[in-house]
């Protein structure tokens, strides 16, 4: 339920809007592209990272059919005028869904929208529920602002009244002009901003105001889980500057939202599947980068969890999240499982 993708061809967003450093791909090499931001070298990606079939074929390896996708955190674009984003959006959105039109037992998509622009936002957003999404990936801040401010509440009434599911990606991670070095925007700065969607959005009531919003967040909600005693403490002992829009302790929240998979450490996804079930705990991958876990859910069959638990993970939270029925196809993914 967390893939990225992007269309192989993507046009000069910088010189048809006339500013700004948006990603365009050198495809310098077959089967490879380098993403550049602007006129600077941002990363290079495989083809696996925009053909759909290559994708399929990677991943029946792992005795993996469907692949939910959505575009890179890279491509928000937030920083840019709302109506360029928005047609930057409409672009990607329009890609993924001709990928899920033309392997519809393969793929299901995530949209983006433009969240700097909450008209707008909501605009895309009922154009992807007419596209046929599910729901829709936004990143954990919007230009350094909390998804707890008000600008955002008729957004996520949207959501919530569409029955759109929301899946939270860290991205422009606070203070990354600090620690540039050693990969640390990626290992410390995003559990780090997702620890702060997570927390901005409980104290700031929006799970409150918002019950039926359906919202998972990526790498197993980042830092929030395993801090969460120190977050209950600081709520308990200094009510007066963390219980000031929302009086619930913030442990109350756990198992109300879903997380993914991705810990890398069988111990801490342990801990996590205690503190708030396998029922809201999905399977994610980050396929194709290579932070991902990218023998999609190998630790996982090897840890000896109880068949429902895994059952759970691997495709049930995953439908319960996106408000999906697969009964039809039931019997066969428990038989696939029981396989293994």
């Amino acid at each position: 339920m967390h893939t990225h993708i992007i269309p192989k061809n993507l046009p000069n967003f910088s010189e048809k809007f006339g500013y700004g450093d948006f990603i365009t791909l050198l495809h310098h090499k077959r089967g490879y592209a380098r993403m550049m931001k602007g006129e600077k070298f941002f990363r290079e990606i495989g083809a696996n990272c925009w053909d759909p079939k290559i994708r399929i074929s990677e991943y029946q390896k792992y005795n993996t059919r469907i692949q939910v996708v959505c575009t890179i955190p890279v491509m928000f674009s937030y920083w840019a005028k709302p109506g360029d984003t928005l047609d930057l959006s409409k672009f990607l959105n329009d890609d993924i869904a001709n990928i899920v039109s033309k392997y519809s037992k393969n793929y299901i998509g995530l949209g983006t929208v433009p969240m700097q622009d909450t008209d707008l936002a909501i605009r895309e957003l009922e154009r992807c529920k007419e596209l046929g999404f599910p729901g829709i990936q936004i990143g954990s801040n919007i230009n350094g602002f909390n998804l707890s401010k008000p600008r955002f509440f008729e957004f996520f009434a949207a959501c919530e009244s569409l029955g759109m599911a929301v899946l939270i990606h860290p991205w422009e991670m606070m203070g990354s002009d600090q620690i540039e070095k050693y990969w640390l925007p990626w290992l410390v700065g995003m559990p780090a901003e997702t620890t702060r969607a997570i927390t901005s959005m409980i104290f700031g009531g929006i799970f409150e105001k918002y019950p039926e919003l359906r919202v998972c967040f990526a790498h197993a909600g980042g830092s929030f889980i395993p801090t969460i005693g120190r977050i209950e403490h600081g709520f308990n002992c200094r009510p007066d500057l963390v219980a000031v829009h929302n009086n619930v302790n913030p442990r109350e929240y756990l198992g109300k939202f879903w997380v993914d998979s991705i810990t890398h450490d069988p111990k801490l996804l342990r801990y996590v599947l205690d503190e708030v079930g396998s029922e809201k705990v999905c399977l994610g991958s980050d396929y194709p980068f290579p932070l991902g876990d990218l023998e999609i859910g190998k630790f996982i069959e090897e840890m000896d969890l109880p068949i429902e638990d895994v059952e759970n993970i691997m495709y049930k939270s995953t439908l319960s999240w996106l408000g999906l029925s697969n009964a039809n196809e039931d019997a066969e993914i428990k038989e696939l499982i029981a396989s293994k």
